[in-house]
């Protein structure tokens, strides 16, 4: 029994001193690691943010229906130019009966009145001249014949305005729809024959056309409230737009808000632009765009690719080469980085070869 046993131990040992040559003897024949290094170089460093959005007009004015009727005409299309007070449209109007009898009514009561105040006037007047009554008695009847005759034509002036959307010999028709802007048509949401209800206190009205000073366009967008504390007013933007290829567009920050909006799950803030006019491009209002905020940069600063730092908490380190393959560790001082590239403050210069660190 005890010299089964100090076989089977033989055996182990053999088996295990096998096993620990092989492994020693397959190490040797591996190739040693050979690390690559690279150099810090002198460049530019800029820290930026980017902001989604789209370019629109700064001043948009939607030309409203001021009667309720029918479009008869449109003499406008999307893309022309118009000018403050040319003519866009016309209504046919189409009174409501039920106010379209009411103002008849009236107009009959106050021809009546009128009527009944003017017969007076006149047979006070021939008293008047009789000597009958005095001046200041006589006077008052003619101011009353004066004052029903005002009532009168303006009840005759509401119902033409009813019937047909202007008083008579009135300069200005309310059916005749005018620009109220300088600019260019952007839409025309309506098509003749369309039925228009009138612009008041408790309805928007139809929108006639949409009127836009397209040399005036600006940048809205939003920013994630991670970023917006690092923006100022008066920050350059460049805007790029996906229907525009190759073409970068100057802005300037101009307004940030002060209130956040939830926006899938994540507070967005929304910031607006002056897009500089200077550009030869036609920007379309609603082209979507993206909008990098320039916070920070660096000129001609010593730079180290980020993806040669290593850490040890919170300090960052390279390993530098001091001999053939053979690298000490060399604590760093950094800037400003732009996720790629880190400014190197201390610790390192352009000649030292940095360890490129193999990912395992």
């Amino acid at each position: 029994m005890k010299k089964a046993a100090i076989i089977i131990f033989a055996l182990l040992f053999i088996g295990l001193a096998i096993a620990m040559g092989k492994y020693f003897y397959d190490q040797m024949k591996k190739d040693p690691v050979i690390y690559e290094t690279q150099k810090a170089s002198i460049g530019n460093v800029v820290k930026k943010t980017v902001a989604t959005g789209s370019i629109v007009p700064r001043r948009e004015v939607e030309v409203k229906a001021q009667v309720t009727g029918i479009i008869e005409e449109i003499y406008v299309e999307a893309g022309q130019s118009v000018t403050k007070g040319q003519l866009l449209a016309r209504i046919q109007v189409v009174p409501d009966e039920n106010s379209l009898q009411a103002a008849r009514a009236q107009v009959d009561l106050a021809r009546i009145d009128y009527q009944a105040a003017e017969k007076e006037r006149i047979r006070q007047e021939r008293l008047f001249k009789d000597g009958t009554i005095a001046e200041q008695a006589y006077l008052q009847f003619a101011l009353s014949s004066d004052l029903t005759f005002q009532q009168l034509k303006g009840a005759e002036a509401a119902l033409d305005v009813l019937q047909t959307g202007a008083a008579r010999g009135s300069k200005t028709a309310a059916n005749l729809v005018r620009s109220t802007a300088d600019g260019m048509i952007l839409d025309v949401p309506v098509r003749e024959g369309s039925p228009a209800i009138a612009s008041n206190n408790f309805n928007d009205g139809t929108t006639i056309v949409t009127v836009a000073d397209m040399g005036d366009m600006i940048f809205e967008g939003k920013v994630d409230e991670s970023e917006v504390g690092k923006l100022k007013e008066g920050m350059t933007l460049q805007l790029t737009v996906g229907a525009i290829e190759d073409l970068v567009f100057d802005a300037r920050l101009q307004f940030i808000s002060p209130k956040g909006v939830t926006e899938e799950g994540t507070i967005k803030f929304n910031i607006r632009a002056d897009v500089d006019p200077a550009h030869s491009a036609f920007l379309r209002a609603g082209y979507s765009a993206n909008a990098d905020i320039l916070l920070d940069s660096r000129d001609s600063v010593l730079l180290v690719k980020e993806s040669l730092l290593q850490f040890s908490g919170d300090t960052a380190y390279v390993e530098i080469e001091k001999g053939s393959q053979v690298f000490v560790r060399q604590n760093l001082t950094l800037g400003l980085s732009d996720g790629l590239a880190v400014e190197v403050l201390s610790g390192l210069d352009t000649t030292m070869a940095i360890k490129v660190p193999v990912l395992e």
